[in-house]
């Protein structure tokens, strides 16, 4: 286990959550002296993530639990698209009324496990369709299109294998991994972002937001992913014979999810307990070393630990400063985020 300057690195790799970093002694020594804002992107293809997102939300959860800013971007625009990555076919066409809805539902999740506000280490929600609703096409392919090529688009394993397969991939869709690129300019340029978190899958899109970056406006920006997260069987994180394990109650009943921590592979246990609880690391060792009829103790505590996280907040990094109303929720991103312009207002008011 490497030696690492900041807390965010430190506890990332104790924990389990690194697979790639772009450039770990940079990102290390930049988290040690400041403030880094980091993002994670959502689509908002349903009311409700599902334990599989699981993994990204606790990443933003990490940053700021170690005093970093967490950003949550929501895919208010790219959900029109739909992310290629994974898929042999295209998804679903959602109306703009159905997207607000579920990002409005899908916000309930992450104010269980982050601290919204104004501070400078503070959450925020924003929503991609405020900026990619605004660009016209000329301008994207003046501005953004001439920093993409067509062989490197057509190496990235949602194009590859979507043709391999003989499954055809719309014009649409193919345009994805640009948009989903700037976005991590955007925040970038706007927001100060410096640092991009996604799954494996999702490192070619996020190292072509980092080159978008750097060619448009110099910046120095950073990526992380995490493992592919599969169970000790191999199933697939998030799926089982009953469907999908959602986060949201009103998709999944207490008892059923509570039943899926407690039903996992005796393997999975210490893995779990470090990902998805905030039990410190000794704890889990005392726990992911128990045997036989005891190790029902462990996956209890699993349980139990995890179901307080998502379900009740008991245990989540703090509350919203300020109330957040529904519509305001809804209309979150319907202007660009300028955060100088609203911090004078703030003052002013």
């Amino acid at each position: 286990m490497t030696n690492h300057q900041s807390d965010l690195l430190r506890v990332l790799d104790q924990r389990g959550y690194i697979h790639q970093m772009t450039d770990a002694e940079g990102l290390d020594a930049l988290a040690a002296k400041q403030v880094v804002p980091g993002y994670i992107g959502f689509d908002a293809t349903a009311p409700s993530l599902h334990v599989g997102s699981l993994v990204q939300i606790m990443m933003l959860r990490r940053l700021q639990q170690t005093g970093h800013k967490p950003i949550v971007l929501m895919g208010g625009g790219t959900t029109r698209i739909g992310d290629p990555t994974g898929r042999d076919e295209s998804r679903k066409m959602l109306s703009d009324e159905t997207i607000a809805a579920n990002i409005a539902s899908i916000f309930s999740i992450f104010e269980q496990f982050l601290t919204f506000g104004d501070g400078p280490t503070d959450a925020v929600m924003v929503n991609n369709q405020d900026w990619l609703g605004q660009l016209g096409y000329i301008e994207l392919l003046q501005e953004v299109g001439t920093h993409f090529t067509i062989n490197r688009m057509m190496t990235f394993d949602s194009v590859k294998l979507r043709l391999e397969r003989e499954q055809p991939m719309t014009f649409l869709e193919f345009n994805y991994m640009i948009l989903q690129g700037y976005d991590f300019r955007h925040l970038s340029k706007d927001m100060g972002v410096r640092l991009q978190m996604g799954g494996s899958d999702q490192w070619g899109n996020i190292v072509n937001g980092m080159e978008l970056g750097r060619r448009m406006d110099g910046a120095d920006l950073y990526g992380l992913t995490t493992p592919l997260l599969t169970t000790a069987a191999g199933a697939k994180m998030g799926k089982t014979a009953a469907g999908a394990v959602w986060l949201n109650q009103d998709q999944l009943s207490h008892f059923e999810y509570w039943q899926f921590w407690r039903n996992c592979d005796d393997r999975d246990v210490g893995r779990f307990l470090k990902l998805f609880t905030d039990l410190p690391l000794d704890e889990i060792a005392r726990l992911e070393k128990l045997d036989g009829a005891e190790i029902n103790e462990a996956k209890k505590m699993l349980a139990n630990e995890h179901r307080n996280v998502p379900r009740r907040g008991r245990r989540a990094v703090g509350r919203r400063r300020k109330p957040l109303k529904r519509d305001r929720l809804v209309a979150i991103c319907r202007r660009p985020p300028r955060p100088g312009r609203d911090q004078r207002r703030r003052r002013a008011a």
